[in-house]
């Protein structure tokens, strides 16, 4: 509700709250922080100056924020961050991310609960004068784990990198004892009687390199990318790959899609659905239900279909029961584009079964 009582430009502070002996509060922009960015929510972390506490230096920051699930996991579901760090001080006191996550996507979000959402902020002060004498108050903070990040150094210098991978032309450095411990699909290619174990160079078929750096990065950080930022790029590599990729997911890809989820959005869902085939694939549990929360909160008319048909392929019942109970409050004019799509001709074909159960639920709500 708060986007209809607020205009674009206005915020909720959260806070003040306490992390390395500074105050901190979150400023939250339902309808974006400036008219360029209307469509999105806005999610800033600010620095409360206290003059009488704080002495002016930069204070060294590394944030993120996330939504969380309320009812599940409690696990972050929508992760946006870097492992960047920010100088905070009086003259920039405030970071974050003016385009966080759509707002339509927000309101599809299963995190969206009776009009309530949790947002978390993970805060590390990484560096400042109250921190860096280690009996100075907040050092805990200070020594938050950062084993990611160094795993994440690991993986960009490739210093000791033992296997490669050709992807799509092109060559990724990697660690085969990482790997193996973080998959273990890895584990049987790499250390099992498999042919690749000997193999210095192992071919990916049926994967795209991008959607292959995000799993190296979800390996060895075990965080979900920053997907707007990372996919900015996207939208020229559909350009250039076009929609008939020969891929596992190839087959699922609505041919008829119209300008729903064009552009940005269009390599923003073709990105997903490879990396949640992916996790899949190598058995990364935590991914694949990152990428499902994800694709949940992506599902349009032009999208379903292709959708719908990933989560049958790869047996996930989540992702699936999320696409039927979309199309199961469509509108009859959404859903005659619907049922004469590609995607949907492919689906009546190939997944008869989904159409049975579909029936069976329109059936039921007819009833009602």
């Amino acid at each position: 509700r708060t986007k209809e009582l607020m205009s674009t430009g206005e915020s909720i502070t959260a806070g003040p709250f306490n992390v390395g002996g500074h105050d901190w509060m979150i400023e939250y922009y339902p309808n974006g922080e400036n008219p360029s960015c209307a469509g999105f929510i806005s999610l800033f972390l600010t620095f409360h100056y206290d003059a009488d506490i704080d002495e002016g230096e930069p204070v060294e920051v590394r944030f993120s924020f996330s939504l969380v699930d309320q009812v599940e996991k409690q696990m972050p579901t929508y992760i946006r961050g870097t492992g960047e760090t920010r100088d905070f001080s009086t003259a920039t006191s405030i970071w974050g991310n003016d385009r966080f996550m759509r707002r339509d996507a927000l309101e599809q979000s299963a995190d969206l609960k009776y009009d309530c959402l949790t947002i978390r902020c993970d805060v590390v002060v990484v560096s400042n004068s109250k921190v860096d004498d280690a009996g100075g108050h907040g050092g805990a903070e200070a020594l938050m784990p950062d084993i990611h990040q160094h795993f994440n150094s690991l993986l960009q210098n490739k210093v000791g990198a033992d296997v490669a991978f050709q992807v799509g032309g092109e060559t990724f450095a990697a660690h085969r004892c990482v790997l193996a411990a973080r998959s273990t699909v890895f584990m049987a290619q790499l250390f099992g009687p498999m042919k690749e174990a000997s193999n210095s160079v192992i071919q990916i078929k049926h994967m795209e390199p991008k959607v292959f750096t995000a799993l190296l990065s979800f390996i060895y950080t075990d965080s979900f990318p920053d997907m707007y930022e990372d996919n900015i790029k996207l939208c020229e590599i559909c350009k250039d790959t076009g929609q008939g990729q020969e891929d596992e997911m190839s087959e699922a890809v609505d041919q008829g899609q119209d300008g729903e989820a064009a552009g940005d959005d269009m390599g923003l869902l073709q990105w997903l659905q490879g990396l949640f085939v992916a996790a899949d694939r190598y058995d990364l549990q935590r991914l694949k239900f990152i990428c499902v929360k994800q694709l949940s909160q992506r599902i349009g008319v032009s999208s379903v279909a292709s959708t719908l048909a990933l989560a049958e392929q790869h047996h996930c019942r989540g992702l699936k029961e999320a696409c039927l109970k979309f199309i199961q409050v469509q509108s009859p004019p959404c859903l005659q584009t619907l049922m004469t799509s590609n995607g949907w001709g492919h689906i009546v074909t190939t997944y008869p079964s989904v159409l049975n159960e579909l029936i069976a639920m329109l059936a039921s709500n007819q009833r009602k």
